[in-house]
């Protein structure tokens, strides 16, 4: 099915210059603990989903500029609202919960739906101290690396934190919450839960299923740079913008996302990219001075439609982290598609609300089951490479 396109826009800031001054404060101090692009400046695009009860919240994040989308959503529950999977706090995101709590009730709930995705951690502590009657729920097994530290010393506020499952769950009476894992990833555990909210009959998740339209999202309007930088076949070139451009990056992004390297991917001598570097009309850090060290093989675009347009496993995690696993993903699959009245599919990554048959799910686990899995050709090369270091030096269990 195709991406769900009835959401309607509640806040938007439209001009990308690293110049402009912001209405709304835009900053994250937090970004040195994971310095991921936009860095201290994070713009966030606000979308009401479902009228009057669910709500997304989306910024961008990535590495070189490879940013892909991350999402927070927004539910109300009776008069009540919770966050699942926060984003970073800035003062345009805690203007625009404000605003929602005027009209919809109290954040009563904010949810970390993982034990591993770091980018989903580091937001809670601020958000949580930005709504103090809100109760934390974490999954179980969370963990830190290299020192594995107790919950309060990760900044999660002791005496209002809760486990789910250990501790109960929020909003039983309109929620269902749905495990998968825990997994053991030999540094730490994997475990992600998605949240089924049976009034809407939306799905929530956080990184194992991904969604990837063939357009790029709506939150690259707020800054299509990243789009445009990849969408080059030189680093001399100039940012062109328009919608040929920016659906070519987000097709390289995605590969880039999905596969670190993927096999279309040829990376030149670095005489041959640096003959480009810092050359007229590229010194800029816009344009990271004309470094652009990529060159992309004729026929890559299929590789890119091969994932576009359904529901799938994301690829780094079908990999890294789900090949010793299959059997307990593809259950966790099926019990998503036993969610009764399932229309609707709003993941952290890629892909924003996708309109959802609980036919896809099921033919995603007959897939799952029959088909090769978590291997090394193609595209999956470079994963499978550091799999194995990861075997080899006891990182992670062996398969």
């Amino acid at each position: 099915m195709a991406e769900d396109t009835s959401a309607n826009l509640a806040i938007v800031t439209t001009d990308p210059t690293p110049s402009a001054i912001p209405q709304l404060p835009q900053a994250w101090t937090w970004w040195p603990l994971l310095p991921l692009f936009p860095y201290g400046r994070r713009p966030t695009l606000v979308q009401e989903i479902v009228p009057g009860r669910i709500w997304i919240f989306e910024q961008l994040h990535g590495v070189w500029y490879v940013a892909v989308p991350i999402r927070m959503t927004v539910v109300k529950v009776g008069e009540e609202l919770l966050l699942y999977a926060p984003v970073p706090p800035t003062g345009e995101v805690i203007q625009a919960l404000r605003s929602l709590e005027t009209r919809h009730g109290p954040i009563t709930a904010i949810v970390l739906p993982t034990a591993s995705g770091l980018e989903h951690k580091l937001p809670v502590p601020p958000m949580a101290r930005a709504f103090p009657s809100a109760t934390v729920w974490l999954t179980p097994k969370q963990w830190s690396f290299p020192l594995n530290l107790p919950n309060a010393w990760l900044g999660f506020p002791n005496h209002r934190t809760r486990l789910l499952f250990e501790d109960g769950l929020p909003h039983p009476e309109q929620l269902d919450w749905i495990a998968l894992g825990p997994l053991d990833l030999g540094l730490g555990t994997f475990l992600e839960v998605a949240c089924f909210d049976r009034q809407t009959g939306t799905l929530l998740v956080t990184d194992a299923l991904v969604t990837i339209p063939s357009t790029p999202p709506s939150v690259f309007d707020l800054d299509p740079t990243p789009l445009l930088f990849h969408a080059r076949e030189r680093g001399d070139e100039p940012l062109e913008d328009n919608p040929v451009q920016r659906r070519r990056g987000w097709m390289r992004t995605i590969l880039f996302a999905s596969y670190l390297r993927p096999e279309s991917l040829v990376v030149p001598s670095w005489r041959d990219w640096m003959a480009t570097a810092f050359a007229s009309g590229s010194r800029s850090p816009r344009v990271h001075f004309g470094i652009y060290p990529f060159r992309w093989s004729p026929g890559w675009e299929d590789e890119f439609e091969r994932l576009a347009g359904g529901i799938s496993v994301a690829p780094v995690l079908e990999r890294l982290v789900f090949p010793r696993a299959r059997g307990s993903l593809v259950a966790w699959i099926r019990s998503l598609a036993a969610s009764p009245g399932l229309v609707r599919l709003i993941t952290a990554h890629h892909g924003s609300s996708y309109t959802l048959q609980t036919s896809e799910l099921e033919n995603l686990a007959f897939r799952l089951e029959h088909s090769a899995w978590a291997g090394d050709d193609g595209s999956m090369q470079t994963l499978g490479r550091i799999d194995r270091w990861l075997v080899r030096f006891g990182l992670v269990p062996p398969g």
